[in-house]
């Protein structure tokens, strides 16, 4: 849903956003009515609260909205409470507006591939000083990712992922090409290959690049794994309720490099997604088999179900053959990760200090916030393996992100700085800007920093 610019001829009701400091002097301001109903509804300027006031002739006149300094997200909450009409926020400073309009285009956004919405939904006037087109630029990456990751595995298939991409490319001028089937053992990716070949629909992965050569590389690498049983290490069945969201690192990619094409911020983006669906047949991986990689390391299988890492390692790999400056993968990859940190706040991985501290700084800033947690040298000697170089999982059930990361670690060498997200990519109850479902997490935050890093011309 987009900010409207222009108030036109059409009546805007303020949503007038108070604290406790600042309730009183707004109370002087309300007309009589208004005020002795605020007063009678007993309302109070407690975060979230709300109250809508009638006009003098018993229609909406205005809403009170409860703010909280730390909390600028809390106006998106009004996005689905409203009926139907053109709002503007009141009373806001200017280092609040630009969140609190996101926030309210993020908790609108609806799936409604398969269900329509039942009513129509309030629109909001653009709040002064704050940039329109950077407010849907962000609301339009994040709602794509959604979209993606919402949509069930029948319709979100490798070949619909593929598409996808292309979709995107075409979008912003440029063109995707895949490599697919027997062609990725033709082309050095034998572990895409190994995980997606049992699927209907063949494994593939996905590139496109964007921006002037001599620019800054930044590449970005989403892991695409459409639908995951588990391989033969089988998920027991509650745990595949949600795994068509195991593309999610995938959607997370494609809605940063919508942010970063839509800006034309200065850096030569490169965008891979390896895309597979982990299933069982008669040729799917096993447990004990040992393949090369693209990168030349030999991988022992100690776990079908730690498939992720290993399509990530092959499009990693090629990925670090550039030497790029920055090189950044999301994945929806551990259980562990949300064991350690719950759903709302993904753990991310990386070597370089300055790097890892406005990342976490900028989440905090933004209400897009990750927790840098450690690659532990001490437990890399875990992934040994008797009979390979490695293995795709350790030999103990501890620690079981950071040795993900120091998997995939395995596989970059050549890049100035990488960076690995270990999302969830999933809101498992509604909050304002963050409605239940799918969810690009870390995609703004990274949005924020690229843009003070390399400014659009």
């Amino acid at each position: 849903m987009p900010l409207i610019a222009s108030r036109a001829d059409a009546k805007v009701i303020s949503i007038l956003c108070v604290t406790r400091d600042t309730w009183e002097a707004h109370r002087a301001t309300l007309p009589g009515l208004a005020a002795a109903f605020a007063q009678a509804s007993g309302f109070e300027p407690r975060a979230g609260r709300h109250c809508l006031l009638p006009d003098e002739t018993g229609g909406l006149g205005c809403i009170l909205l409860g703010l909280d300094p730390a909390d600028t997200f809390l106006p998106g909450k009004l996005a689905t409470l409203l009926p139907a009409g053109i709002y503007e926020l009141v009373g806001l400073d200017a280092d609040v507006a630009e969140p609190a309009a996101l926030s309210w285009l993020l908790s609108a956004y609806r799936f409604t591939r398969y269900k329509k919405p039942a009513a129509d939904a309030p629109q909001l006037v653009c709040p002064p000083g704050v940039d329109g087109a950077r407010v849907q630029r962000m609301a339009d990456g994040i709602c794509l990712a959604r979209d993606l990751i919402n949509t069930p595995a029948n319709d979100m298939s490798p070949v619909a992922l593929d598409a996808a991409v292309h979709g995107l490319a075409a979008r912003h001028g440029v063109r995707a090409t895949s490599i697919i089937g027997h062609d990725l053992l033709a082309r050095g990716f034998p572990l895409i290959h190994a995980v997606g070949r049992a699927a209907a629909e063949e494994p593939r992965l996905v590139e496109f690049s964007f921006g002037p050569e001599d620019a800054p590389k930044v590449t970005l690498v989403g892991k695409g794994v459409c639908f995951d049983t588990g391989g033969l290490d089988i998920k027991p069945s509650s745990a595949m309720l949600l795994m068509k969201k195991d593309m999610g690192g995938a959607a997370v990619a494609l809605a940063l490099a919508h942010m970063i094409m839509d800006a034309g911020l200065r850096v030569r983006l490169r965008v891979l997604v390896p895309i597979v669906e982990n299933a069982i047949a008669a040729d799917a991986f096993r447990p004990g088999d040992i393949y090369p990689s693209r990168k030349g390391l030999t991988v022992e299988i100690g776990n079908t179900d730690a498939e992720g890492r290993l399509i990530l390692a092959d499009a990693l790999a090629l990925a670090a053959e550039e030497k790029p400056d920055l090189l950044i993968d999301f994945a929806t990859l551990t259980g562990a990760a949300r064991v350690a940190l719950g759903p709302d706040l993904p753990p991310f991985y990386t070597g370089d200090d300055a790097f890892a501290a406005d990342v976490q700084a900028t989440g905090l800033r933004v209400h897009d916030p990750v927790w840098r947690l450690p690659l532990w040298d001490a437990y890399d000697s875990l992934l040994d393996s008797k009979t390979a170089d490695l293995n795709n999982v350790s030999n103990g059930p501890f620690a079981g992100s950071i040795t993900a990361a120091l998997f995939l670690r395995r596989f970059v060498e050549g890049a100035q700085i990488w960076a690995h997200f270990d999302v969830y990519g999933w809101n498992p109850s509604t909050k304002p800007g963050r409605p239940e479902g799918g969810e690009a997490q870390a995609a703004r935050l990274l949005y924020d920093c690229l843009e003070r890093r390399y400014p659009a011309a």
